[in-house]
């Protein structure tokens, strides 16, 4: 497999993030949209290959805390990343609660 995931998990409500909008914008400025399923996930972000160069995800944040009854800190998180091998899968996942998220690069 190979192309473009992520997959979100709420800390503070110990379930997936369910509901929440995803955009993509790839090195030429094109801006693609998801929703994460029931089980947080999207698995194709963008298919592959991908482009060499400098990707950005939005997370909106503030969407998903408001329709969860959560109040937060970040409305949104973006998460900049760059890709050399654009034939790899590339696996972004977040960890999200109402006042922290981490991240990492995935498998």
């Amino acid at each position: 497999m190979s192309g473009l995931s992520t997959h979100v998990l709420d800390a503070a409500l110990g379930r997936p993030a369910s509901g929440l909008a995803v955009t993509v914008t790839a090195p030429d400025g094109q801006v693609h949209a998801a929703v994460t399923d029931a089980d947080g996930r999207v698995a194709t972000l963008l298919a592959s290959p991908l482009r060499s160069g400098s990707y950005q995800i939005r997370f909106d944040t503030a969407g998903y805390f408001a329709a969860t009854g959560q109040k937060a800190f970040y409305p949104e998180v973006t998460i900049c990343f760059t890709v050399e091998n654009g034939r790899e899968h590339h696996h972004v996942p977040l960890l999200l609660s109402p006042f922290a998220y981490s991240t990492y690069r995935g498998s």
